[in-house]
């Protein structure tokens, strides 16, 4: 699944964990304030102020995103390159290049997220003005805000589209990688069940399910490292919690501890999920097998065999929709209680009027972000039950190939 991607998959992935945490100690320990002599975006329009400048925080913090930006494209070519000389593979291109190429399209959206949230600040408190004192905003001012915004807005969806562009390549030259290494070994896989279906269906749904999986946990660990500085700083407009009381960077703590508290929720309420979407596609791998062999035997897919079967999909149908049932209960209650907690965290300081409204805007936005990425698995839970039964069924080839013995569950769904 991955050895036939990725190059020595047991290295690789370690040696990309250890380079990213080099990288990070190196950049907030020394590159960052390396900016002024290196940074090349005085030739695209963002250089550093002069250090005698009166330079705003912003032009400041621009400036340093650039350098930021161009310190990852050099690690990311650095690590590669060393991978491609090290570590040769057939598919290094698409699985070590292209994959730190969406790793930095990932990180340049959530910049352009924080530059939103910044907005969402500014926008609202303009607005706070407007409606408290009439002709206090011009039209102008506001249409430039509205403009602002635009122009960002325009740059995320033309990220958005074109890491969507590259990621669908990038799961179908995983999928052809897989797909090649097992028809390599087909006669040694075929006697396995449902396993044409394995090779034509289940390698393009581990690749994109993966990938989405990866790329999601990407995303929420990089707006967790670029939110919760926001967060925290925001936290000191939040002097008590409902309840609790006075209570140090209490928007963190409300965060990590509802995220925390769902995640073990809705473990504890979808634990035998993996196993009934695996026996699931048991089910159905065979009966669409025995379909196929009726359109050139006619002493196959009889009606008896066929209800026999069906009655073996709907039985675990139920038992799955069942399953869901309480399990959709307890997600989607979580989630609609999600949307009111900063709301309840922010209570006292509004009713104490501690706030202005766009700091109230960027407070509930940033608490959103954050919470969202504690969160991961809590809104990933019902695809990573899907990739559990995927895996299940790619594993049986693996297993097969090592001369391993199956897992039990094969031996249980054969009988």
């Amino acid at each position: 699944m991955f050895s036939s991607f990725f190059p020595n998959p047991r290295l690789f992935f370690p040696a990309a964990l250890i380079w990213t945490a080099l990288s990070m100690a190196l950049w907030y320990g020394v590159a960052r304030d390396l900016g002024p002599a290196l940074s090349l975006g005085g030739l695209v329009g963002f250089p550093y102020p002069a250090a005698d400048a009166n330079a705003a925080a912003v032009d400041v913090e621009t400036a340093r995103n650039i350098w930021l930006f161009q310190y990852m494209l050099v690690v990311e070519a650095a690590f590669c390159l060393l991978v491609g000389w090290l570590l040769p593979h057939r598919w290094w291109r698409w699985s070590v290049v292209v994959s730190a190429v969406i790793v930095f399209l990932m990180w340049f959206s959530v910049q352009l997220d924080v530059m939103i949230n910044a907005w969402f600040g500014t926008f609202y408190n303009m607005v706070q003005q407007a409606l408290g004192k009439p002709g206090a905003v011009t039209q102008g001012a506001f249409f430039g805000q509205i403009w602002t915004f635009g122009g960002i807005a325009m740059v995320y969806i033309m990220t958005a589209v074109l890491t969507s562009f590259i990621t669908s390549h990038y799961v179908f030259r995983w999928r052809t990688a897989m797909n090649g290494f097992y028809t390599d070994h087909w006669q040694r896989l075929r006697h396995i069940e449902g396993a044409s279906q394995r090779i034509q269906e289940d390698t393009q749904r581990f690749a994109e399910t993966v990938e989405g999986l990866g790329a999601s946990l990407v995303q929420a660990l990089m707006t967790l490292i670029a939110f919760l500085p926001i967060l925290w700083g925001l936290s000191s407009y939040v002097t008590e919690l409902p309840l609790v009381g006075p209570l140090p960077q209490a928007l963190v703590f409300v965060a990590v501890i509802w995220a925390a508290f769902g995640t073990a929720l809705l473990a504890g309420a979808g634990v035998r999920l993996p196993g009934l979407a695996f026996r699931n596609q048991r089910v159905e791998a065979a009966y669409r097998k025995e379909l196929v062999l009726g359109e050139d035997q006619p002493q196959r897919a009889q009606p008896p065999t066929l209800r026999e079967l069906f009655a073996d999909v709907r039985a675990n149908y139920f038992r799955l929709y069942l399953n869901y049932l309480y399990f959709n209960v307890v997600r989607y209650g979580y989630l609609q209680a999600s949307v009111l907690v900063p709301y309840i965290a922010l209570a006292p300081s509004i009713v104490a009027g501690g706030l202005t409204l766009g700091v109230m805007q960027q407070v509930i936005r940033a608490f959103g972000r954050v919470e969202d990425s504690f969160q991961y698995l809590v809104k990933s839970w019902t695809t990573i039950i899907s990739l559990i039964s995927i895996y299940k069924r790619l594993r049986a080839f693996e297993a097969t190939l090592d001369d391993r013995p199956l897992d039990a569950i094969e031996a249980e769904a054969r009988a």
